[in-house]
């Protein structure tokens, strides 16, 4: 068996031509680096350098051998790279939990950069509608929607980003039945019912059925993923955030109710937790990524609304009448 320590010798004279100068490299002096070097040859039983004046070029043996010590430096670094994490705190397993809708526009591309910035930190990630409880453990982070601060003296929560509903229907359904700007325009509409304590409870919701008890309602949405695609399939009206909705061209507002609905992003963890180093860069890398994908959205929605109402004006205006000879 041969010393792994020598292998850093065998590599430094690999890429530096000689043993002078891997010396220089490994700051050891070139009659260690020579003795170590024979030691490793002699553990092998190969000769991995011819020697000259020019300096030291590699056997063909120690040319094959040159990527397998590769591989065992780069395992060593890894080791000594996760042994530094843990000891900074670094390393480990975050439980984190958030609706699909969230999880798919917000943490998942969040994650990916996460990952490359803290790799020893693994992201077991719980997409769910249903809220799971922190304080039992059954996920160390929640991103959750909501409007005000989690009731629970053992939470801590960080506001995140807050944002307004408004009521959309698809483009097609504006197409065909017009589309409401009017709170008193929608009995004349067909709605989308919620399903479920999450839903009944969603900002906009009530409101929209207050404006028009006695409308039809098509179908009932017990999720934010539910409730889009039956808009977006033209069942019906139902409020949105908009932030999300005006990025979707098949998506088109129809109006804000008054008063504003609004809701809030939180960013929700343990009270124990929340110094803990993996639990805290989660935290502050979360938060102004959040705060500059809400920015960006908006502006995108922005130019998606502004497009969207010149292609429905184009597709709503009269055909040219051929002139008359």
């Amino acid at each position: 068996m041969y010393d792994w320590n020598d292998l850093r010798v065998f590599l430094a004279v690999a890429r530096n031509g000689s043993t002078l100068a891997a010396s220089k490299v490994l700051k050891i002096n070139q009659t260690t680096v020579a003795r170590r070097l024979e030691a490793l040859e002699e553990d092998l039983q190969l000769k991995l350098f011819e020697r000259g004046q020019s300096g030291s070029r590699l056997t063909e043996a120690g040319e094959d051998l040159v990527a397998e010590a590769e591989k065992v430096e780069k395992a060593a670094e890894a080791l000594a790279s996760r042994a530094a994490a843990h000891q900074r705190g670094l390393a480990g397993t975050i439980r984190v939990t958030a609706s699909e809708s969230v999880a798919n526009i917000a943490l998942i591309p969040a994650l990916s950069e996460f990952r490359r910035l803290y790799p020893e930190v693994t992201i077991e990630l719980v997409m769910t509608d249903a809220t799971l409880s922190l304080e039992d453990g059954e996920a160390d982070v929640a991103l959750r929607a909501g409007a005000g601060l989690p009731d629970s003296d053992a939470l801590v929560a960080r506001k995140l980003n807050e944002f307004v509903f408004g009521i959309y229907c698809s483009r097609e359904y504006a197409l065909s039945r017009g589309r409401p700007t009017r709170p008193e325009e929608l009995k004349d509409h067909t709605l989308i019912g919620p399903d479920g304590p999450l839903m009944v409870q969603m900002p906009g919701m009530a409101w929209m059925f207050e404006q028009a008890p006695d409308a039809e309602v098509s179908c009932r949405a017990n999720t934010m993923t539910s409730l889009s695609s039956a808009i977006k399939a033209g069942l019906g009206l139902g409020p949105m955030v908009t932030i999300m909705a005006d990025q979707d061209p098949d998506m088109v507002r129809c109006m804000i109710p008054d008063p504003v609905p609004k809701g809030s992003m939180w960013l929700v963890t343990r009270a124990e937790l929340r110094n803990v180093p993996r639990i805290r860069a989660f935290i502050d890398f979360v938060t102004p990524y959040v705060h500059t994908l809400a920015r960006d959205m908006e502006a995108k929605g922005r130019a998606v609304r502004k497009a969207q109402a010149e292609a429905m004006a184009a597709a709503a205006a009269p055909m040219p009448q051929p002139e008359l000879s």
